[in-house]
């Protein structure tokens, strides 16, 4: 299946708010029925008033692109932000060994280990989130820990949302697939299915997110919302809240 076209340039972190940057990355396959469906990566990358950096879903590694990482400041913590992205966490420890990891629960068993420092589970505390708030999704299959990150106003989710841009996929059968399985702003269809059995605990956690006083909303796989974050949150995630 053909690829979709990136969000250029690669690599290189783009300002997004005020000390929060998004790293668009190489294109990655996964695994969707019988097809290898191609998935743009990104990552998110905040400076806390320490200095620090608080980087999250990384990357593929590339020296090139920690040089950049590295004139922002000093990585200080690595998220793995949902029961799918936590490939590259391993690489990124190995270059940054004092950084702190976070992880979702269940992670650790994850077919690529990596070391997990603090595990983003409900009723634990983190030292950032004074300045960056956090609530988990949590599914049957996949958990998905969702952020605001306060002095910016920004909302940073992975797969809650997906909003593919149609324009960007050449491809015809791909645009249906994102078309029918919702990947186009919404949640998709698959990440809704795991969390019907745990709804009212996934409504309260819904509903936590939309209080938040979002103006800019940036999900790993798509076009980020960069104005009405609160509206189209609202939208989107107005199945989790249904009654």
């Amino acid at each position: 299946m053909s690829g979709i076209i990136p969000y250029d340039p690669l690599n290189t972190p783009q300002p997004f708010a005020e000390r929060v940057w998004i790293v668009d990355g190489p294109e990655i396959r996964m695994d969707v029925g019988p097809f290898k469906a191609p998935f743009p990566t990104r990552m998110t990358v905040v400076r806390l008033l320490s200095g620090d950096l608080w980087i999250h879903s990384p990357i593929a590694p590339d020296p090139a692109l920690f040089e950049r990482i590295e004139a922002l400041g000093p990585v200080r913590h690595l998220i793995a932000p949902n029961s799918l992205h936590y490939w590259y966490m391993s690489d990124w420890l190995a270059r940054y060994p004092e950084a702190i990891s976070h992880a979702v629960p269940g992670l650790e068993r994850a077919k690529r280990p990596f070391r997990i420092d603090r595990t983003l589970a409900p009723g634990t505390s983190m030292a950032w989130e004074g300045e960056i708030a956090w609530v988990v999704m949590q599914g049957a299959v996949v958990n998905e820990a969702v952020f605001f990150v306060r002095h910016a106003s920004v909302c940073v989710l992975t797969d809650l949302i997906e909003n593919f841009e149609p324009a960007r996929v050449p491809n015809r059968l791909m645009r249906w697939i994102i078309r029918l399985g919702g990947a186009d702003g919404s949640t998709p269809l698959d990440m809704r299915a795991t969390y019907l059995l745990r709804r009212r605990r996934i409504a309260g956690a819904a509903r936590e997110i939309l209080d938040w006083p979002v103006e800019k909303v940036v999900m790993a796989h798509g076009r980020p919302y960069e104005r009405d974050g609160a509206a189209e949150l609202q939208r989107a995630l107005s199945w989790a809240v249904r009654r």
